[in-house]
């Protein structure tokens, strides 16, 4: 699965959404990824979760871990065609942690995976977090890159498809010197407009 599909996929779907937007890391951009919707249709998901896992088929993953909210769809896709567990983090007084029980052994190998990168906090942060619980992270997956590459999480991270997108500080955005509206969407708050 390449980048045209992956994108295709996302487009044909209305995940893919072009405006002016508040992305979850602050910076504003053209382009929001809604993986929600992108991966609403379950035979999007197998395909997806086959495409990331078929990546680390030979890396002896025991655990797939992922950030909540927006990971935890396609992390347990990615599990399911591993045949191995799954768990995720989530915030807590702002530090992403473990909770609901789950807890990782000393060097357990896991793989960490996310829908959609931009400037790669939430995998980093969850990451730091597995480690901090004793866990080897072996690396990290998404299935859209939107940072051109430019993303460093710490690990070996691979992407389905990468997008050039600018995303920049509200004092750089074009579109609000303009006086264009701006959309915030996603879990994190919903859909507002500013």
């Amino acid at each position: 699965m390449g980048d045209e599909e992956v994108i295709r996929k996302f487009k044909d779907s209305g995940a893919l959404l072009e405006g002016h937007f508040v992305l979850s890391s602050g910076l504003h951009s053209s382009v929001y990824l809604q993986c929600a919707i992108a991966l609403q249709q379950t035979r999007d998901a197998i395909e997806f979760g086959a495409a990331l896992g078929a990546r680390f088929q030979d890396q002896d993953i025991e655990t797939v871990a992922s950030p909540a909210i927006g990971g935890i769809v396609i992390g347990y896709e990615v599990a399911r065609q591993l045949g191995v567990r799954f768990i995720w983090t989530e915030r807590e007084q702002g530090s992403m942690t473990l909770r609901r029980g789950f807890t990782v052994r000393n060097g357990e190998r896991i793989v960490v995976v996310e829908d959609v990168i931009t400037t790669g906090g939430s995998t980093r942060d969850t990451i730091g977090a597995l480690q901090a619980a004793g866990a080897k992270v072996v690396g990290a997956a998404s299935i859209i890159d939107r940072s051109g590459g430019d993303a460093d999480v710490g690990v070996p991270r691979i992407s389905l498809a990468t997008l050039h997108v600018a995303a920049v500080p509200a004092e750089d955005c074009d579109a609000c010197k303009r006086g264009e509206p701006v959309v915030k969407p996603g879990s994190r708050t919903g859909i507002s407009r500013a």
